[in-house]
């Protein structure tokens, strides 16, 4: 068997172009392109973790990166307990930082 050689303007399997996508969070522009999740765009910027916990507030951002672990929420154009992992970024997405106190305990 012999190796084929193709001219890379003739590979039918290269990348298409990729749009830019810029989003903010806590108001800091971000960019990535299309088809990054929010979590791949904050990260790519140099941020390592954007949500604090509820107990003790310790900083949390990615951990497991398939939405299981519930340390990458955020929220998005108003809306809660997105998880930044799983969530396809959108050109102008609005993202806040969320940290939740813990109820009080009532006497």
């Amino acid at each position: 068997m012999t190796a084929r050689l193709l001219r890379p303007g003739d590979d039918p399997i290269r990348p298409a172009q990729v749009d830019a996508v810029e989003i903010t969070l806590d108001g800091e522009t971000m960019r990535g392109v299309q088809g990054q999740t929010i979590a791949g765009i904050v990260l790519a910027s140099g941020v390592l973790s954007w949500r604090r916990t509820s107990v003790d507030g310790r900083p949390r951002g990615l951990f497991c990166g398939i939405g299981v672990c519930f340390d990458c929420l955020v929220i998005v154009n108003g809306e809660r307990d997105v998880r930044a992992c799983q969530r396809r970024a959108v050109d102008g997405d609005a993202v806040a930082s969320q940290h939740d106190r813990l109820p009080e305990a009532s006497a």
